[in-house]
């Protein structure tokens, strides 16, 4: 099952950038993140781990599997019968920085959890979205 939200920001794509992949303070501007414990030191890079409480989830290990430096960062996370995909991508157009945040369920529980949690996903990642617009823009 595959979700996706985008949306404009009306901010130089470096500047998105540097607040979509610093992972660490999303819960400073996302009410979708609770805490983030970084289970590694610097920025995100390949291989990097994160471990992330959100409200009415079960707290997750992403483990960075994709990373463009300023345009594109993928994590995965992985429980019995279930993998997660979420890809978090900054693109500079003529009518602003477009980010696109995408969650993608698979596995044999995977279009289950995907059903049931269909509605808090979409939530989310449109709430996530517009306080990263938001948080950019004010910047």
């Amino acid at each position: 099952m595959r979700f996706d939200h985008s949306v404009t920001v009306q901010a130089p794509a470096d500047r998105v950038w540097a607040i979509f992949s610093d992972v660490a303070k999303w819960p400073e501007w996302t009410p979708t993140i609770e805490k983030v414990e970084r289970l590694d030191e610097g920025r995100i890079h390949l291989g990097a781990r994160t471990r992330i409480r959100q409200p009415k989830l079960p707290v997750a290990v992403w483990e960075v599997t994709e990373l463009v430096e300023g345009e594109y960062f993928e994590w995965v996370s992985k429980a019995p019968g279930i993998k997660t995909t979420g890809g978090h991508r900054v693109a500079e157009t003529p009518e602003g920085t477009v980010v696109t945040a995408t969650i993608i369920q698979e596995g044999p529980l995977g279009w289950v959890f995907g059903k049931l949690l269909a509605k808090l996903t979409k939530e989310y990642i449109a709430i996530e979205g517009e306080s990263l617009k938001k948080v950019s823009e004010q910047a």
